[in-house]
């Protein structure tokens, strides 16, 4: 801990004496070792819409205000995501097409295709489902001895709820969190665990897996897993004979529903044993759980941004973006803007209005599996409660060296007997 209070402390001096046109908030190392805070604070106060001339993404314009997000996000027929929705390259090496990536009409015919996958009507089905996953995996963990909480509970349990929602065959679910590292694994987004090459194999075996089953579900009656409303709805039933569009969108729900949930699984349980007075609160009152997950969700900002292109000249708070200029709404720091949310830096779990934050992204972008993201994590934590009296986090957790996914990829816990 001491370490990292030093290491914050330097990074705090070095946030707010660089020269602003020096400063770079998308460098990689800094996300892995939580010290990015304070460089986002310095442009919250001194530089809310910030030019970065010079980077390793090339330049960009940085939003870093709760309200200047929205009104990005919410502007796509000025701010495009067609291409890429990462502060990267335009394009970057193997992008295929994917729905969140592109605009309106393709955009919304897509998404369209998808949403019943998560929508209302199943949600109700898969809750009694999810409940009785949760409860086998919980009542399989070790007490008393130390285990690493990421692999054992965050992965097993997204990836049980992804292999529902795609139908997936249940023996091979392993390979969909392998294929959704591989999907986030990318010079682009800081990540750099593969090789190009070997990344672009993996997802074209990704592709040879799921073409199978595209067969399959398009021969048989229609059903509510991805692959099959995909396959049988008449606006994307060809999609498949465009293998590469077809792997995008693979990538985009795989990594939609994995990384996120995982590590906000991950990151809550991190919080609450980092604020021992908010798990005391939860302890005496278990039904705070669905606010709290709207909490951590604010609190731990799994994707810590998302990029659009300028489609036009625009004056934007005072600035002029350029046509083709790139704009990175940064929503780790939009979560934390005191402006829109009262003592953002704390973590409260009977917070007012927890669902106002912009992790989930706003207007026709807005995250299509948030209800199931919620939904997940609220019942975990209503049977955590049920179980156990505390989960003791007893080491450091490993990040993951990204500017995109605020991952933990270990994190060493111990349940008391």
């Amino acid at each position: 801990m001491g370490e990292y209070l030093s290491a914050l402390e330097q990074a705090t001096a070095e946030a707010w004496s660089t020269p602003l046109n020096q400063l770079d908030v998308s460098k990689a190392h800094r996300f892995a070792t939580n010290t990015h805070w304070p460089f986002f604070d310095r442009l919250r106060k001194d530089a809310p819409v910030h030019y970065c001339a010079e980077s390793m993404h090339g330049p960009y314009w940085s939003v870093t205000k709760f309200n200047d997000i929205v009104a990005v996000d919410a502007n796509h027929q000025v701010f495009s995501s067609q291409d890429n929705i990462v502060i990267g390259d335009n394009p970057p090496e193997f992008a295929p097409p994917m729905f969140i990536a592109a605009d309106p009409p393709v955009h919304d015919v897509q998404r369209r295709a998808a949403s019943p996958a998560v929508g209302p009507q199943r949600l109700g089905e898969l809750e009694s489902l999810i409940r009785s996953r949760v409860g086998s995996i919980l009542d399989g963990l070790p007490r008393n001895e130390t285990f690493d909480w990421v692999p054992a509970v965050s992965i097993e349990l997204t990836t049980q709820m992804l292999a529902t929602l795609f139908d997936f065959p249940w023996e091979d679910r392993h390979l969909l969190p392998y294929w959704s590292d591989a999907t986030t694994s990318s010079e682009t987004v800081g990540n750099t665990s593969l090789t190009r090459e070997r990344r672009q194999e993996i997802l074209m075996e990704c592709l040879g897996y799921f073409s199978r089953l595209w067969q399959e579900r398009q021969a048989a009656p229609p059903k509510f897993d991805f692959i099959s409303l995909l396959a049988h709805d008449p606006a994307t039933r060809n999609m498949i004979d465009n293998p590469i569009e077809f792997l995008g969108n693979l990538m985009l729900l795989i990594v939609g529903g994995n990384d996120t949930t995982r590590n906000s699984i991950s990151g809550g349980l991190l919080a609450l044993n980092q604020n021992p007075a908010e798990y005391e609160k939860l302890r005496h009152n278990p039904d705070l759980a669905a606010n709290m997950v709207s909490e951590i969700i604010r609190y731990v900002t799994p994707l810590a941004h998302m990029r659009r292109t300028a489609l036009a000249d625009v004056e934007f708070r005072g600035h002029k973006i350029r046509k083709g200029d790139r704009v990175v709404m940064w929503y780790v720091s939009g979560n934390r803007d005191d402006e829109v949310i009262d003592n953002p830096n704390a973590f409260i779990i009977d917070r007012d209005r927890a669902r106002h934050h912009v992790s989930f992204g706003f207007g026709i972008h807005r995250c299509m599996g948030n209800r199931v993201a919620e939904m997940q994590l609220r019942i975990l934590w209503e049977e955590i409660m049920k179980r156990f009296p505390r989960i003791d986090v007893v080491g450091e957790p490993v990040r993951l060296e990204s500017n995109f996914v605020l991952g933990i990829t270990s994190l060493p816990v111990r349940i008391p007997a």
